[in-house]
């Protein structure tokens, strides 16, 4: 975990510096992007909240999230929707989210356990990246979180 602190302390200054505020958006993480970067002193500055959109109702009826249903709830789509919901409901400058499959339990032959996408919401850009991951269910969400924190200071430097 102590490179995931790392990762967050960057994020929290580089953020802080730019005068960048971040929201999240999380389902498979249930929260611990938030959390992790909320562990670092001084993320008060620049975490205005997130939305933990574990069911998809919360993805429909919080989040704005259109067109999604169980079949393609894990979908670039709907990270990219994820994160440009968590970005309109906090007024953030810059989103990230998280859906996938943990595990162990789950995943299809088209959506293996460990496919996660990461979405992000920044100036008038919104994308997401696809990831397959490996390992148990924790190993899978500290990847995503992992991933998701290198994604935010990317954003934060103007590439992806």
């Amino acid at each position: 975990m102590n490179d995931l602190y790392g990762l967050a302390e960057t994020v929290v200054k580089e953020a802080a510096r730019r005068g960048i505020t971040l929201a999240t958006a999380e389902s498979l993480t249930a929260g611990l992007i938030s959390a992790t970067v909320a562990d670092v002193p001084g993320a008060s500055q620049i975490l205005l909240g997130g939305v933990i959109g574990y069911a998809l109702d919360v993805k429909r009826g919080v989040l704005q999230v259109e067109g999604i249903d169980e079949g393609n709830v894990v979908s670039a789509d709907c990270a990219r929707q994820m994160a440009a919901g968590a970005r309109r409901l906090t007024g953030a400058k810059l989103a990230v989210s998280a859906t996938g499959v943990a595990g162990p339990d789950g995943g299809t032959e088209q959506i293996p356990v460990g496919t996660v996408f990461i979405g992000c919401a920044y100036g008038d850009r919104i994308w997401a990246e696809e990831h397959h991951f490996t390992g148990d269910r924790q190993a899978v969400r500290l990847m995503t979180v992992r991933r998701a924190l290198t994604m935010i200071g990317n954003c934060m430097k103007g590439g992806q």
